[in-house]
């Protein structure tokens, strides 16, 4: 395994590779980021140590990722061990671990969840739902769906919505959210 100076030392080259890949000059590059010329020079040949302030814009432009440009390890496992959320009578499993940007959850919506009351709400962003099992009562705007194993349905969430679980049983979907929509279904609490 690399130690740290290595890892440095390989940076400089990188950066080079990835400039003459891109067929940009040094005064190109350094417009495009607002790093000098000269501090451009001494990456690329080592005599400047990289930093993170450095790094972030030559990523940028370069349309890499910072794990490119200092041949970041290999993450560990990449499987995602998810404590449940219970909220509400119904359990929600995060599936994905990146903040920010689309989240994955699966949800467990038990029978008759959540009552007869249909209070539909609007809020910013897209919900993209796939039941699983069981059904699905989806009431968006004026018009009711129920929706069975296997189908999905995808919408605007500045749509006046609500869903529920009509029964029989427990039913059991995969759930797609925007940031918004995930602080609304996942993180909103109740007063």
């Amino acid at each position: 395994m690399a130690n740290d100076d290595d890892v440095l030392e390989s940076v400089g080259p990188r950066l080079r590779g990835l400039r003459i890949e891109r067929g940009t000059t040094l005064a190109q590059l350094s417009e495009e980021t607002g790093i000098s010329v000269s501090t451009l020079s001494r990456l690329e040949s080592g005599q400047r140590r990289p930093t993170l302030e450095l790094l972030l814009p030559l990523a940028r432009a370069h349309q890499v990722q910072l794990d490119e440009l200092v041949d970041a390890p290999p993450t560990g496992d990449p499987r995602i061990y998810a404590k449940p959320i219970k909220r509400h009578g119904t359990v929600h499993i995060p599936l994905s671990r990146r903040p920010g940007g689309l989240q994955a959850f699966k949800q467990i919506l038990p029978e008759g969840f959540p009552g007869n009351d249909v209070v539909q709400k609007t809020h910013e962003g897209y919900d993209w739902i796939y039941v699983l099992s069981g059904q699905v009562r989806l009431k968006l705007g004026d018009q009711d769906f129920v929706l069975k194993e296997g189908e999905v349905a995808e919408f605007d969430c500045r749509v006046p919505h609500w869903f529920a679980n009509p029964g029989p049983g427990p039913t059991e979907v995969l759930c797609l959210y925007g940031p918004q929509g995930e602080r609304m279904h996942v993180r909103a609490r109740t007063k």
